[in-house]
């Protein structure tokens, strides 16, 4: 019996040194995500925490976390068996941040002045309903759209009760200008802001787009960052960090603590984290997926303004505010820069509009945001990526989604969220939830949806 009681208790120690020795670095990155989604969900769209413990944070190991909102001082502070503390403030028109013990809350700071659109025109181009004359909101019927084959697919897209497998939240397909569909889970809604996450990466492409055709920008010229002037990096061009194949080392691995997960959960300054690694690669010569190089670029534009202020009104009025995208929200980090690459909030609608500028190659009823040909080189599959990437956007060229028109591009956000433009059937489709592909399927969906569309 002793040597039983041993073994148990020798069994015992291994486990807990095993768990500690693999999970105890990770702590700092678990406390941290939790406390900014829980920040970010929570003041940014009212949601409970209990809601978004067991929704946004639903992923293995962050549901370690303990919780706790301080609704009067605005923050939210994390932590995993009480070690790791770590704490996430919210500030109005600059969402919410995860800081460091050096961070003085107290300090003043600068916000993006923001202009609301005000006109009397229905959806898109303004903020009144459809007119609503007709089921389920529409004010529009088209002949060749066959809704029961519609709505099937769209409901086919959401859990039925009891479910949690698709975990889908917003479902919206406008054709031709027209909302035709709309479905939201419950608790979500059309005013409901929700994290696009990597779809915020195709908004700060978009910004650069904007500067090209004013005429204060040229991405095919080597990035203007002083560090890479006098090694192998200095020949980098903005356009070959727009499309990833930069040749510059980085991991993106969120199974792992890496590269992506340090800057997002560590760095004080997020651009500079891709900004200080070496080159492996000469550009244009090996794609690589990172969330640090649209910091870096977010980083670059930053520095195409003379004040911190204009930078920051810069995003809103000449795009976001611009096309009505009023719920938007992009975070900052503790350095004021926006996280161009994953903290855009939206309600669905506001995704969509976004969409739609790609779709009119960035005309905006009548305006031109960027130019035409920006559309084209965004939805150019850069080389190397086997046609699945574009500027900043992903693309089908290469088929990816088998049963999808080839020329559909995209934005993609972690867990599943998408902003498909496909311009041959004047389709835009937002869809937002928790289930990637493979795990969702896209393809099924995207399938379903053309489907209802007759020739």
């Amino acid at each position: 019996m002793k040597k039983i009681f041993r073994f148990v208790g020798f069994a015992s120690f291994i486990g807990i040194f095993y768990f500690g020795f693999t999970t105890y670095p990770k702590l700092d990155l678990i406390s941290g995500f939790s406390a900014k989604s829980i920040a970010s969900g929570h003041f940014i769209d009212n949601r409970s925490q209990e809601m978004i413990e067991k929704g946004d944070n639903d992923i293995d190991m962050i549901d370690l976390a303990k919780n706790k909102i301080e609704g009067a001082g605005k923050f939210v502070v994390a932590s995993v068996y009480g070690l790791k503390e770590r704490k996430a403030i919210y500030r109005e028109g600059l969402g919410a941040t995860l800081i460091n013990d050096d961070f003085d809350v107290a300090k003043p700071y600068e916000v993006p002045k923001r202009t609301k659109l005000n006109n009397n025109l229905p959806f898109p181009y303004g903020n009144k309903e459809p007119k609503a004359s007709l089921p389920n909101g529409m004010d529009t019927v088209f002949a060749n759209v066959d809704y029961t084959k519609l709505n099937a697919a769209v409901a086919n897209a959401f859990d039925t009760k009891g479910q949690i497998k698709k975990r889908t939240r917003s479902l919206l397909v406008i054709y031709k200008d027209k909302i035709i569909a709309e479905k939201y889970d419950t608790g979500f809604d059309k005013n409901s802001k929700i994290l696009g996450w990597s779809m915020t990466k195709s908004i700060t492409s978009a910004m650069f787009g904007i500067l090209q055709k004013q005429g204060k920008y040229d991405i095919y010229k080597p990035a203007p960052i002083k560090e890479w002037a006098n090694d192998k990096r200095k020949s980098i061009t903005t356009s070959d960090l727009l499309h990833m194949n930069s040749g510059l080392q980085w991991v993106e691995d969120y199974t792992k603590i890496c590269d992506a997960t340090k800057m997002l959960f560590q760095a004080e300054d997020m651009t500079r984290t891709q900004l200080e690694k070496p080159a492996e690669h000469k550009p244009n010569t090996r794609w690589n997926y990172s969330s640090g190089t649209t910091n870096l670029l977010s980083g670059i534009l930053r520095k195409q303004f003379k004040t911190h202020q204009e930078y920051l009104d810069f995003w809103y009025s000449a795009l976001i505010d611009k096309i009505g995208m009023n719920s938007m929200v992009i975070e900052t980090d503790m350095a004021g820069n926006y996280v161009g690459s994953s903290y855009g909030w939206a309600t669905t609608r506001d995704w969509s509009k976004f969409g739609l500028l790609y779709l009119h190659n960035g005309n905006w009823n009548g305006e031109q945001i960027f130019n035409e040909g920006w559309a084209k080189y965004t939805a150019t599959p850069t080389n190397t990526s086997n046609g699945r990437y574009g500027g900043h956007f992903w693309l089908n060229a290469g088929g990816h989604f088998p049963d999808v028109p080839r020329d559909m591009y995209y934005c993609s956000g972690f867990q599943g969220q998408m902003v498909a433009i496909i311009p041959s059937l004047d389709l835009v489709i937002v869809r937002m939830g928790l289930k990637e592909d493979p795990e969702f399927d896209f393809n099924g969906m995207l399938k379903g949806i053309i489907g209802s569309l007759k020739k």
